[in-house]
């Protein structure tokens, strides 16, 4: 991986780009591919790890910034310097593996609420790197499952439009001053 979008993992006071959150329409619109990986994408990917970072995330999409390009940053070790952290432009899963499994999940943009998502276990995803060059990953756990979240938001997905308990997820957006009206539904 290239010096140029490795950031420091700490919280910025100030971060370079802001988070939106549910009920903003800039997360229901899909994102466009990105046509050339050049220095310009990668500003964008290292302020996007700073913003993740600041926030306390292990998963950050640009359209959660605001930006309208498929571009996600994904760390699930943030708290260790040595890790370095995913940057997938332009991801496509291949495959779904046949197991699934329910996990807690929570959003940048939906602050303090945190639901069980059922979730391929297993995939296959092709994306290119912040140099441009394609690249095939297979993940499992924690990784596929930040992955498959991430993914959703390139779509205009919110990870409570797949949360199946109606009665919990109404209750924690209600906690938290979210609208149940903003959710849609995937069946």
């Amino acid at each position: 991986m290239p010096s140029s979008v490795l950031v420091e993992k700490k919280k910025l006071e100030n971060p370079p780009l802001q988070m939106h959150h549910m009920g903003d329409r800039v997360l229901r619109q899909p994102a466009k591919r990105v046509a050339k990986v050049d220095d310009e994408i990668r500003t964008i990917v290292r302020q996007m790890l700073q913003t993740m970072y600041s926030e306390d995330g292990i998963g950050l999409a640009a359209p959660q910034v605001g930006i309208h390009k498929q571009i996600v940053v994904i760390d699930i070790d943030p708290d260790k310097p040595e890790a370095v952290p995913l940057v997938l432009i332009n991801p496509v899963i291949k495959k779904f593996g046949k197991e699934t499994c329910s996990g807690q999940e929570g959003c940048l943009s939906i602050p303090g609420v945190y639901l069980d998502v059922e979730r391929s276990e297993m995939i296959e995803v092709s994306f290119k790197d912040e140099t441009g060059r394609m690249r095939t990953l297979q993940a499992d756990g924690l990784l596929s499952r930040a992955i498959q979240h991430e993914i959703d938001h390139l779509n205009g997905v919110l990870f409570v439009d797949r949360v199946e308990n109606q009665i919990a997820l109404n209750q924690e957006l209600k906690k938290r001053g979210f609208s149940a009206s903003d959710v849609r539904h995937i069946g």
